[in-house]
């Protein structure tokens, strides 16, 4: 009796606890034996493949969502040669798996809210759904879960009965992005520090503004209808939400070719751009979390990235300030 792992999935959250349990796999019969059995969740020795992973910030997702495929298809077409940015492309889950630009995540390896929704309740919070009914790890819990859901008795639901994914798919789509600190943006230092980005070309991958697809566009695979309210709009998210090897890539292929239903591995050591609205609330800066100052997390660029960090480098002290103090109104 022992505790049995899905491969490629996440595992492990930092302060993770379970009930002291055995799990019987033949008979999926949880024995509860707390305090005797471990109540902190670990990660099987057997499984060898780890990486630190921040979580991303969801304010103003919706935004994100309905920027259309194209837009993203057409980005890598405007970046040079040695930095052209790659897309994924994922299924939809509420769209029978329908395929689109990947957008969310550290690996791009979401399309839509929903999609990143149901993952997040499984991977984050151990809670099966309609569109993940198999947990990570009979650990904590059994690996069966037949519920219906109650909106509709013909779908199995999991733990997630009152399809709670969909709420916070909407929640997430409420929310507004990020906004700048209009204060220290309006200043001197930070303004030249925004010439200075674009001039380094930080800004060909950290792209500063994108569009949305018009108001009634059908995206998701037909399953969502871009709202007035997300629509049209001009965001400024500063990523390109595209894959690039800049040197930190933690060499694990999450995202599936869909022309061969095997892991892409060219996508092993490349990170999707993280978008830098919202970055001067963060203090764990990159995907791993492993840098504390803005100064530290650009020189940790690399590959893709050299001839922006040499050009970063060349920068007097107070040119390095001043694109820090722009880094710090976003």
């Amino acid at each position: 009796m022992t505790g049995v792992t899905i491969a490629n999935r996440s595992l492990i959250n930092q302060r993770a606890t379970c009930p002291g349990v055995i799990t019987d796999l033949v008979t999926h019969a949880v024995i509860y034996n707390h305090p005797n059995e471990q109540a902190q969740e670990r990660v099987p020795g057997a499984e060898t493949v780890r990486a630190r992973r921040m979580t991303t910030n969801l304010m103003g997702l919706g935004f994100v969502e309905c920027i259309s495929n194209t837009t993203l298809q057409n980005i890598p077409n405007g970046q040079p040669t040695g930095m052209k940015g790659q897309l994924t492309t994922v299924p939809v889950a509420e769209a029978n798996g329908a395929l689109r630009v990947g957008r969310f995540g550290w690996k791009s390896q979401d399309a839509s809210l929903l999609t990143f929704s149901g993952g997040a309740y499984l991977n984050e919070m151990g809670i099966t759904n309609r569109f993940n009914l198999q947990e990570v790890t009979t650990l904590c819990d059994d690996v069966s879960d037949n519920t219906p859901c109650t909106s509709n008795p013909q779908v199995i639901c999991g733990e997630d009965k009152d399809n709670d994914i969909d709420a916070f798919a909407r929640f997430m789509r409420a929310t507004k992005a990020p906004s700048r600190d209009s204060r220290l943006a309006a200043t001197a230092s930070a303004q030249a520090g925004a010439s200075l980005f674009h001039s380094a070309g930080c800004d060909i991958c950290h792209m500063a503004t994108l569009t949305t697809a018009p108001a009634g566009t059908l995206i998701n695979g037909g399953a969502f209808t871009v709202p007035a309210a997300l629509g049209n709009k001009n965001i400024h998210p500063y990523s390109d939400f595209l894959l690039h090897d800049v040197g930190t890539g933690d060499g694990i292929a999450q995202v599936i070719d869909p022309n061969t239903g095997q892991l892409d591995q060219t996508m092993k050591n490349k990170m999707r751009t993280a978008p830098l609205w919202g970055v001067r609330t963060r203090n764990e800066l990159m995907h791993d979390g492993l840098n504390y100052t803005r100064n530290e997390a650009i020189l940790r660029h690399a590959n893709e990235a050299n001839g922006v960090i040499n050009f970063y480098r060349n920068l007097s002290t107070t040119q390095k300030n001043q694109l820090i103090d722009f880094l710090n109104s976003l």
